[in-house]
Order: structure tokens, then C-alpha cells, then sequence
């Protein structure tokens, strides 16, 4: 067998001249690797200040719980708006009596819909596998779920219309910009492990509200409904700037012809 370093070398920079006009591939050498790096290392700060391991696992798995509620909606909107691109239906959509926000309510639905199936499994392998039953947190669990989705509503509609703008090339913000966020959540560690800079930062998002005020239950038995205005007050205001952004993008799109370019 001849090898040709010459065809070898042609094989390396068609791989590597991908970063060059795509952006988005560089989350795979960078992007994700230091956000790993962040989410764990917070963790580790967090478990070495606690003793009781119930209390961690309790934590940890009621996190998670929330967490995928946020992630899929997010996800469902985005992906089910990549679906259409990919299926090149996109096109037929929007040149039908369909209107944008009858055609984003039912993504909503959708997501929605997706929402509770992935629930109910997780907490169902949840006390099946570890025997610890997330309905603990009570009540309390429903206005922190319906918070989390309107955010992810919001971080949904806003990727479905950045990839209204640049196409397929920003696809990968659907699977990953969730992601992006978790280690600035407070997901599975308290607000007070953050640097004080970060904490006034990630201050203006909803979820660390969200996810303290889930801590708290578990540790007081009570909804901290201040943690609770905070993020439905971010929520609706993430919502109005996800529809502004959205409207504009799709009317830029209609105008300079995106809708047929972004399908090819």
C-alpha cells in the first residue's frame, strides 16, 4: 500500500478548515472542556463544606429533575425547529395560514408535552434505583417547574431565532447552549459557592433563584416565594426580549430571502 502524506494532509485540512467558517465547532475544543471544568469544580467546593450524604444525594437528584425540565424545553423548541430544516419544511410552514405565534405555541405544547414524559421516567428510575422519591419537595415543585419553562421557553425562542438568521451552521446551540448556562445556575451546589463578581452577575438570571429556592424546601420545609418573584420577574422579562429578538430575526429573514437559503 502507497501512502501519500500529501493525500493524508488533504484528508487533516478538510477537517480543520471547518473551523474556520463554522464557529460553532470550536465548543468542542474549548467551550465545553472549560465549562466541564467549571461545573465540577464548583461541585467539589460545595461537597467539601457538607457531611450529610442523604442531604447531598436528595439534593443533587432533585436538582437534576429540575434541571432536565429546563433543558428540554429548551432543546424540544429549538430541535423541533431544526426538524423543519432539516425535513426542508420550513418553507411550507410559513407560507401557510400558519402564523409565527401559532406555529410557537405549538412548539410550547410540544415541549411541554416532552417536559412531562421525561419527568415521570426520571422520577420514577429515581425511586426505583436509589429509593429516594423527588415528589418530597411537595408542592413547592410546581411553580418552580412552570419557572424554569417559561426560561427555557424564552432561551428557545431565542436560538430558533439565531438559527432563523445564520442557518445550520449555529445548530449546535440547540444541544448545547443549555449547557452553557449550568454552571452559573446554582444547579447542584449553593449561590454562596460563586466567587462574590459571579454572584452579581448571574445574579440577574433565573436559575440560581430557582434552584436555591429548591434547596431551601428541602432544608425548611418552606418556599422562599421572595427567590420565587425573582425568577418569574427575570422570566417575563427574558420572555419579551426572546419575543423582540425572535420577531426581528424572522423579519429579516422573510425580507433578504433566509427562509429559502437557510434550507439548502
Amino acid at each position: 500500500m502507497n501512502l501519500s502524506l500529501q493525500r493524508i494532509w488533504g484528508i487533516i485540512y478538510r477537517h480543520l478548515s471547518v473551523y474556520k467558517v463554522n464557529w460553532a465547532r470550536m465548543n468542542e475544543l474549548i467551550i465545553w472542556p472549560f465549562f466541564e471544568l467549571l461545573l465540577w469544580g464548583f461541585i467539589s467546593l460545595y461537597v467539601r463544606t457538607i457531611s450529610n450524604i442523604g442531604y447531598v444525594v436528595l439534593t443533587l437528584l432533585g436538582a437534576l429533575l429540575l434541571w432536565v425540565v429546563f433543558e428540554r424545553i429548551q432543546q424540544s423548541i429549538s430541535t423541533s425547529f431544526l426538524m423543519e430544516l432539516w425535513s426542508r419544511n420550513l418553507l411550507n410552514i410559513f407560507v401557510s395560514p400558519i402564523s409565527v405565534t401559532e406555529y410557537m405555541m405549538g412548539l410550547f405544547v410540544v415541549g411541554i408535552m416532552r417536559v412531562g414524559v421525561a419527568g415521570i421516567l426520571l422520577w420514577l428510575f429515581t425511586l426505583l434505583l436509589y429509593k429516594v422519591n423527588l415528589l418530597v419537595i411537595g408542592p413547592s415543585l410546581v411553580p418552580l417547574a412552570i419557572a424554569l419553562i417559561l426560561f427555557g421557553w424564552s432561551l428557545g425562542t431565542i436560538i430558533t431565532g439565531i438559527v432563523l438568521r445564520y442557518g445550520q451552521s449555529a445548530e449546535s446551540l440547540a444541544w448545547s447552549f443549555a449547557f452553557f448556562l449550568q454552571p452559573f445556575g446554582a444547579v447542584f451546589f449553593p449561590f454562596s459557592v460563586y466567587p462574590e463578581w459571579v454572584q452579581k452577575i448571574i445574579w440577574w438570571i433565573p436559575l440560581p433563584h430557582i434552584f436555591e429556592a429548591m434547596r431551601a424546601v428541602l432544608i425548611t420545609k418552606h418556599l422562599p416565594w421572595n427567590q420565587v418573584a425573582w425568577a418569574f420577574g427575570l422570566d417575563a422579562v427574558f420572555l419579551v426580549l426572546a419575543f423582540i429578538f425572535f420577531g426581528a430575526m424572522f423579519e429579516q429573514a422573510r425580507s433578504k430571502g433566509y427562509l429559502i437559503k437557510i434550507q439548502d
